[in-house]
């Protein structure tokens, strides 16, 4: 299986110019990045991450991609190539390759993206995808979770929550605002929120040692988020607020350059929901005192 299928994808990837050897030999011969080299993987596991029963395999695939986009946007970089390694099992594995390889072989081509190699087996086990990104970014201009000072502003992306409708399997990477607010402001920290926008900004406060004060009214609440309530027994906030696989951008940056960017057309809505504090911890002032808010979480087996 492993031998006609590689030379079926041979046929299909397209050579570009960040790779110069890929599919076919024991590694890859990449062109080497401008500025530094960034680098992310995740892996998707069937039952875990998506349901092979239930969920088309090329948005299987076509996920598996986009997930570490979303890394490498909130790292403020540039992706260039990609490695992808499936775990397929016994039965039907040609099938299941292909399909998945739909998805991931759409991804590249709307992101430009090289696939520079990768590994197939198969075992009696789910399927497992796993995607190397590479990219690039420049010389000590990544976005960190550490760098949040107090008094900066924290911004949110799109609309979070409900994504389980739908939007998880199709997310869309924040590249191009990343780059855009990397050309017009000092983006101080960044994070994806691929866990939930609560938990997400907990963590890049405490990388950062820092806290925030938050306006909860302020969270921009996605339709599907609404949608969900009205079966889920939770109200749209708390899928705003905890919901997984959002995959939109967390950033900070100091309040003058967030007053500017209030009147630009970025492409995406950002919207400020609250600013950065010395305390830690997430908090919420409400008539005068601060409520300490507790970061809550996506857990898989909601799936």
């Amino acid at each position: 299986m492993e031998h006609s299928f590689l030379a079926y994808l041979r046929g299909r990837c397209r050579k570009l110019t960040q790779v110069t050897v890929g599919i076919g030999d024991d590694a890859a011969v990449i062109e080497p990045a401008t500025g530094q080299q960034i680098a992310c993987v995740d892996q998707i596991i069937d039952g875990v991450d998506f349901l092979s029963g239930k969920h088309p395999l090329a948005d299987v695939g076509y996920k598996s991609v986009a997930i570490n986009l979303s890394d490498i946007a909130a790292m403020g970089g540039n992706p260039t190539s990609i490695l992808v390694t499936l775990a397929l099992p016994n039965q039907n594995s040609t099938r299941i390759a292909g399909e998945v390889y739909e998805g991931i072989l759409e991804a590249a081509a709307e992101f430009n993206l090289a696939i520079a190699g990768g590994d197939i087996s198969t075992y009696d086990g789910p399927l497992a995808v796993s995607v190397t990104l590479l990219g690039f970014v420049d010389r000590d201009k990544a976005f960190l979770r550490s760098n949040a000072t107090e008094g900066d502003a924290i911004m949110v992306s799109g609309a979070v929550g409900g994504s389980i409708r739908g939007r998880h399997l199709r997310p869309v990477p924040r590249l191009d605002l990343a780059q855009r607010l990397r050309h017009s402001v000092e983006v101080t920290s960044a994070i994806d929120i691929s866990d939930g926008l609560s938990l997400d900004l907990d963590r890049l406060c405490a990388a950062s040692g820092v806290g925030a004060e938050l306006d909860t009214d302020k969270i921009p609440v996605h339709k599907d988020a609404e949608l969900l309530s009205e079966s889920s027994g939770r109200t749209p906030f708390q899928h705003a607020w905890s919901d997984g696989e959002d995959f939109e951008l967390l950033v900070t940056m100091s309040q003058k350059d967030a007053d500017i960017l209030a009147g630009q057309e970025l492409g995406t809505p950002l919207t400020q929901i609250g600013n950065i504090v010395g305390r830690t911890g997430l908090w919420q002032r409400q008539q005068g005192k601060l409520k300490r808010l507790s970061p809550q979480g996506y857990t898989h087996e909601s799936l």
